[in-house]
């Protein structure tokens, strides 16, 4: 009798995966490739739609904003203690734009990762589904649905 190992939440959340199942992957491409990271419509593997309800996806904006501004204060801080400077306005709006590009693929992503593990009611761990393909074994009109919990 094989056993399959459970993935924890954190690692699942960290690789992207299905927060239902936690083995297919919530986007295709990588967070910082050269091909822009688009976002599955459906889990790959449980067939769980990410897009719950029409603009599911705005609260991932507030969660985006908090990842900015807390990602802009640590990058301000630290450059105010490598350099010393507390006059150069230039200084820390360039530091605190460019933390803003340059982390802008990972608040994407993990926005999104966030809302989905922590922040949607309804979307809980399933041990079944990770275990076998469910959408074989779901009658035909189903198998886009969410799972209800029992």
């Amino acid at each position: 009798m094989e056993t399959i190992q459970e993935i924890s939440e954190y690692k699942a959340a960290v690789h992207a995966k299905c927060p239902r199942c936690r083995t297919g992957a919530m986007f295709t491409g990588k967070t910082y490739g050269l091909k822009a990271q688009k976002m599955n419509e459906y889990c790959p593997h449980c067939q769980l739609k990410f897009e719950q309800r029409p603009g599911h996806f705005y609260v991932s904006m507030f969660v985006s904003y908090a990842l900015s501004v807390t990602q802009m204060a640590v990058a301000c801080l630290a450059t105010y203690l490598i350099t010393g400077n507390d006059r150069s306005f230039w200084l820390y709006l360039t530091v605190a734009v460019l933390t803003v590009v340059v982390f802008a693929p990972f608040n994407f992503r993990y926005s999104r990762v966030v809302l989905m593990f922590w922040l949607t009611p309804g979307i809980h761990y399933q041990p079944e589904t990770s275990e076998n393909s469910v959408s074989s074994d779901l009658p035909t009109g189903k198998k886009n649905e969410p799972m209800q919990a029992i």
